[in-house]
């Protein structure tokens, strides 16, 4: 295919406005696509930035370059991967449909092209991988406080009376006592187990004598106050994650001994009504109503029935319709899970189909992890020579070259630089050793979740439908799901094996033809699709 004649636009976005948050700096995209472009003999008429978020429509020079484009001041783009260009549904849809109509007639990134006589299905799921890419970022963060909460330093803000020590590097930091505020929180403690106040009294008491501030300098409520008389932290422990079961000693300097902690929780209780148990419902706080968008709550309810016998039911409904604001219907419990275990029915993929797709995804993997290295590669370079400039600096330094406030400033500069580039090259390393086992995830979790359903408990469930994807709602009865990718390629998949009435469909492994970076366009599937996806299942073996 000739291309030399277009004009391409080069985009670069980094994902976030704050200089200390990003995941690929633009001016390593911007040196990586011009020597691309080079490469492919595409002539560049403008380099466009942007330091804004893809993960809802509404970048300014994003649209403006769809806009000139629309208006033909270039034909394609040039990009590092198509999650710079979207990570939305609608900017997603705006480049797609561009495509389609030849108006972007070729999207040239680092390690693939796209045109409009291409089937749409690859650059779905490019967008699909991109959300999983969200995903990860926070599966990765919570991987991080995991590992610091182990090592004995509390993983969140800390509670009145602790800061961070300022002194200790990004993800080192450890707990220290808040000058301001550690003895007066202490205070609170002490008249609790002096014995001369009921515990009403000492919130009142701490409330007004003592006109206690958080770190945003605003007041202290009486609930901050029965929490922090509840709170374990206080004698050296803490549970992480929250609601687990496992409690962690602390690093941090204890207030109170573990001793004084009972004490304080019996006195509590003394002056306490018992609440009624809570019953504990499978999914609620996990789906909203169709019809006004409130969330769907689940009560219990009793049946007499005529005979004498007594029926108990459980079923979800809109938390309006008791105002008369929603008009929507109850569902029972049981019609509910029967429309589940059929969602999860419709994601199971037949196994001789898993092997083989596992089989052509870890021949394509090659592809990206020569990517992957040549990122790798360009990063370490650029963090050897910034460690030379920082060693040259000191230097000039001793030498009275430079004065203190430009010492100051440059040697912030590298240091920043040399861990956004210490991250970039962390990430780069993590994909390579996580895709395939991802992939695997995924497929494992569409074979085994409808069956796995049947017998789970109640979290059990619930996490199962949350891993389904994200808008869960419920309209006359029926839950809908916008399936997040790569359940919604699993989805597609399982459809086109068993054909649009429940036969089997055209896919036969045997007889697919694969080629690399292609798809087949006769009403089939190519394993192709599930490419590149995220998540922590064993693979079939």
């Amino acid at each position: 295919m000739t291309i030399n004649k277009n004009e391409y636009f080069i985009y670069a976005r980094k994902s976030s406005e704050s200089e200390d948050r990003q995941v690929e700096s633009i001016s390593s995209q911007i040196d990586v696509l011009t020597k691309l472009a080079e490469e492919r003999n595409l002539e560049v008429v403008d380099i466009l930035t942007e330091s804004k978020s893809a993960k809802a429509p509404g970048r300014p020079v994003f649209n403006k370059m769809l806009e000139k484009i629309g208006k033909g001041e270039a034909d394609g783009i040039i990009c590092w991967k198509t999650d710079r260009l979207f990570r939305n549904p609608v900017d997603f849809g705006t480049i797609s449909w561009m495509l389609q109509q030849s108006i972007i007639k070729h999207i040239q990134c680092s390690d693939r092209s796209y045109y409009p006589e291409d089937n749409v299905l690859l650059m779905s799921v490019e967008q699909g991988m991109a959300n999983q890419f969200i995903r990860d970022l926070s599966k990765n963060t919570q991987r991080g406080l995991k590992a610091k909460a182990e090592r004995g330093w509390y993983p969140a803000q800390p509670p009145l009376g602790y800061l961070h020590n300022p002194n200790k590097r990004k993800g080192e930091k450890e707990m220290m006592k808040d000058p301001a505020r550690f003895e007066m929180t202490r205070k609170i403690f002490d008249w609790m187990l002096s014995g001369n106040y009921l515990p009403s009294q000492v919130v009142e008491k701490a409330a007004k004598e003592l006109r206690l501030t958080n770190r945003f300098n605003r007041s202290v409520g009486r609930a901050t106050i029965y929490q922090i008389l509840r709170n374990p932290f206080y004698y050296g422990y803490y549970e992480y994650p929250k609601g687990s079961g496992n409690w962690i000693k602390g690093n941090h300097e204890p207030m109170i001994t573990k001793i004084e902690y009972d004490r304080i929780q019996k006195l509590l209780a003394k002056n306490e009504n018992p609440k009624p148990e809570s019953k504990i419902f499978a999914f609620t706080g996990l789906i909203r109503c169709g019809e006004c968008g409130a969330m769907i709550t689940a009560e219990d309810k009793v049946k007499n029935q005529k005979n004498g016998n007594i029926h108990n039911y459980t079923y979800y409904r809109c938390t309006k319709r008791t105002k008369h604001v929603c008009s929507q219907k109850t569902v029972e419990l049981k019609k509910l899970e029967e429309q589940i275990q059929e969602i999860l029915q419709s994601i199971v993929i037949p196994e001789e189909f898993i092997k083989f797709a596992i089989e052509v995804i870890e021949s394509d993997i090659e592809s990206e992890a020569q990517t992957n290295k040549g990122f790798i590669e360009t990063y370490k370079k650029e963090l050897n020579i910034l460690i030379k400039k920082n060693d040259k600096l000191t230097e000039m330094k001793i030498d009275d070259l430079i004065s203190e406030e430009e010492f100051k400033k440059k040697k912030s500069e590298y240091k920043k630089r040399q861990l956004e580039l210490e991250l970039l090259i962390e990430e780069f390393a993590f994909k390579d050793s996580h895709t395939t086992a991802s992939i695997n995830d995924a497929l494992l979790f569409g074979h085994i979740a409808a069956e796995a359903f049947q017998n789970a408990t109640l979290e059990e469930k619930r996490i199962i439908l949350s891993s389904l994807g994200s808008n869960l709602l419920i309209k006359d009865r029926k839950l809908e799901i916008s399936f997040e990718k790569p359940i919604s390629i699993l989805n597609e998949i399982s459809s086109s094996i068993r054909g649009k009435n429940g036969k089997k469909g055209r896919l036969e492994p045997a007889q697919v033809s694969i080629k690399k970076g292609t798809y087949s366009d006769n009403n089939t599937i190519n394993p192709l699709v599930l490419r590149e996806q995220d998540s922590n299942l064993q693979p079939f073996g």
